[in-house]
């Protein structure tokens, strides 16, 4: 089993990466520390496949788990949904010793960490996520929250939890256009962090799609080891963490015009990547040929590398007004600054927007 840690100081916790996993009572025996209602979070989809070992595996423990499965689709990623989550807990007399499992992509590890964050202001839980983009991404950090008709991700809370159990063999029953979304965010991490890591994925791009699980576990672990790094130096985005939205500005943009859950959150960071790679080839940070580079190997993860037809700049303009890292209005973005490397930068102009999104 490959084991990393997320040094937080006091809300350290570890991330596991192995096949079989959710069907492990130890794992579960380890960070279920509280004796109080143990409640898993999932969704229709994930039902099928994953909540009966997962409880199989709860139960064993001595534990009587209680379970909520809530519609799939970011399009429930709101409040009516926390809402729902709210509502159970009160319903089944769920007090502060409460522990959350969140059993799903990055929709219900969203929730579920939103949930635990507020009920009683503040109950454990613990990442289960289900798709490739969640296990590389969403699951670590501490980043929750929900969707507002307005932006994406709006109104959540820093909160992280107390472990991240990767389990492999989900990725056996995850849709293509799922695996495909998860690569978006996989390369990513080359293009901010690691030359090498980008040209990692070149090499092995074939063996991703053909469920290589000894790449796909290479993949995870070098992803979850970025990310613990960045979150590790600046855990609530103060500064560092922002360049893990490369493409983020664009495809939130995309997602929110479009309507959650048309366009897939990974497809969004897919098409923006290429948006914010062009800013750079425009500024002379990047080469013709590491452009080229970049949209070949988003191409190769079937993903989309241009924006909706039926969206303008000035779609993208009013829309972006709404990201998070707007700062004294103005839109910032990250661009990169080499292959491998990215920075922050407030000074993007219209124009450039313009030829970004052409």
């Amino acid at each position: 089993m490959m084991e990393l840690k997320v040094d937080l100081g006091e809300r350290s916790y570890p991330i596991y990466i192995e096949n079989g996993l959710i069907s492990s009572p130890e794992v579960w025996g380890k960070h279920i520390k509280k004796r109080g209602h143990v409640v898993v979070v999932t969704n229709t989809t994930v039902k099928t496949w994953y909540l009966e070992p997962l409880l199989q595996a709860l139960t064993t423990l001595g534990l009587k788990p209680l379970s909520l499965v809530l519609p799939d689709g970011e399009q429930y990623k709101n409040l009516e949904s926390f809402n729902q989550i709210m509502t159970f807990l009160l319903e089944h007399d769920c007090g502060r010793d409460t522990t959350l499992l969140a059993l799903g992509g990055g929709v219900i590890g969203d929730l579920t960490g939103f949930a635990a964050a507020s009920f009683q202001r503040g109950v454990d839980f613990i990442q289960v996520p289900t798709t490739l983009l969640s296990q590389v991404d969403s699951s670590v950090g501490g980043k929750t929250g929900v969707n507002h008709p307005l932006g994406k991700n709006m109104i959540g809370a820093f909160y992280q939890p107390q472990a991240v159990v990767i389990d492999l063999n989900c990725l056996k029953t995850l849709p293509e256009r799922e695996l495909a979304a998860g690569m978006g965010e996989v390369i990513k991490y080359g293009i901010i962090w690691s030359d090498d890591f980008f040209r990692y994925l070149e090499d092995h791009t074939a063996d991703i799609w053909q469920l290589d699980f000894k790449v796909l576990a290479e993949v995870i672990h070098r992803c979850c080891a970025i990310k613990a790094e960045v979150v590790h130096a600046d855990e609530k985005e103060g500064g560092l963490r922002a360049i893990l939205n490369l493409g983020h500005t664009f495809g939130h943009a995309i997602e929110t015009f479009m309507g959650y859950g048309v366009w897939l959150h990974g497809e969004g960071v897919g098409a923006g990547m290429v948006m914010a790679s062009r800013v750079a080839l425009g500024r002379g940070k990047i080469s013709a040929s590491e452009f080229d580079r970049i949209v070949a190997l988003i191409k190769a993860n079937k993903l989309p590398v241009a924006r909706p037809s039926n969206m303008t700049a000035a779609d993208f303009t009013r829309l972006m007004i709404h990201d998070k890292k707007v700062k004294a209005g103005k839109v910032r973005f990250i661009i990169p600054d080499a292959l491998g490397k990215a920075s922050l930068y407030a000074d993007v102009t219209d124009a450039e927007v313009l030829t970004a999104v052409q």
